[in-house]
């Protein structure tokens, strides 16, 4: 029975024939799988994992959701980011049209970065997430987030 015809989901099926121990009152219980059998370039949450599941990427989609920052207060915000991995997570979030980068043609220079309305479709995924730390995450379930010794000096 196709997906579409039980709407993904369980659908009770009377057997067919009479092979198997099965007689003309048993029901079996098929479950549609709903999603796809490979999580490939078609599968969505693959797609999404791939831009938003690399170290600091959610952290700056965060610090952007508030507005534009600049590189410096970005870095400031991810103790710990190197300057290279931060310049490589912002140039793959402006390949993916997730932010936009915005230089000024000021003395001193200055460049911003600012979500797109596509990375601002991601803030629903932050915030479940935002969600998901402060309901299971916390100190009170036994959960800290640790910075090391060497990061805790840059803080």
């Amino acid at each position: 029975m196709p997906a579409a015809a039980t709407g993904g989901r369980a659908a009770d099926v009377p057997p067919t024939g009479s092979a198997g121990p099965f007689d003309a009152s048993t029901t079996i219980r098929l479950v549609m799988r709903t999603m796809r059998p490979v999580h490939d370039a078609n599968c969505s949450v693959a797609c999404t994992a791939d831009i938003i599941g690399s170290k600091w990427t959610a952290l700056i989609v965060h610090d952007l959701s508030e507005g534009p920052r600049r590189f410096s207060e970005l870095e400031r915000s991810c103790p710990g980011i190197s300057p290279r991995t931060l310049s490589e997570r912002l140039r793959v979030l402006e390949q993916e049209s997730i932010i936009v980068r915005r230089s000024y043609a000021e003395s001193p220079p200055r460049v911003e970065y600012e979500l797109t309305a596509k990375g601002q479709g991601l803030l629903p995924i932050i915030d479940a997430m935002r969600s998901f730390g402060h309901e299971w995450l916390v100190e009170e379930h036994g959960h800290t987030h640790e910075v090391p010794a060497t990061e805790r000096a840059a803080i």
